[in-house]
């Protein structure tokens, strides 16, 4: 019989729970999040640093890891926008993905996340601009 979960996805469940038990122990979670980039590779790493960076110039979002993903919070602790690795689920490219606590309602439909395959020139000013919506 096929199991209900991907082996990825057990083991993002797994990271959420561990997530959950280090912030109530009062974990450092700026640093869970820079080690979560630091243990990706190639154009992940660099895309991710890249997003971190970014996050940290243009927003009052702080670091974290959400389902073992870079993640970043609004001043409640709701995860505001969050980085997946193409290696996370072996994806074709990664996503920078919104959670609703992001302010880019707009009209009936609206994307919630991104496919990028790199954070240099008008890609960089558009994610800048969706960050400055989504804390908005």
């Amino acid at each position: 019989m096929a199991t209900a979960f991907s082996k990825e996805e057990r083991a993002a469940m797994r990271a959420a729970a561990a997530e959950a038990k280090a912030a109530k122990q009062g974990a450092d979670l700026e640093a869970a999040c820079v080690a979560a980039i630091e243990a990706m590779t190639g154009t992940d790493r660099s895309l991710a640093e890249t997003l971190h960076a970014l996050i940290a110039e243009q927003t009052p979002l702080k670091p974290k890891t959400w389902y073992g993903m870079p993640a970043y919070v609004d001043g409640d602790g709701k995860v505001v926008v969050f980085f997946q690795s193409a290696a996370k689920f072996n994806a074709r490219y990664a996503t920078i993905g919104f959670q609703e606590s992001a302010h880019l309602d707009e009209g009936a439909l609206w994307p919630t996340s991104y496919a990028v395959t790199s954070l240099e020139g008008d890609a960089r000013e558009q994610v800048v601009a969706l960050l400055r919506r989504a804390v908005g």
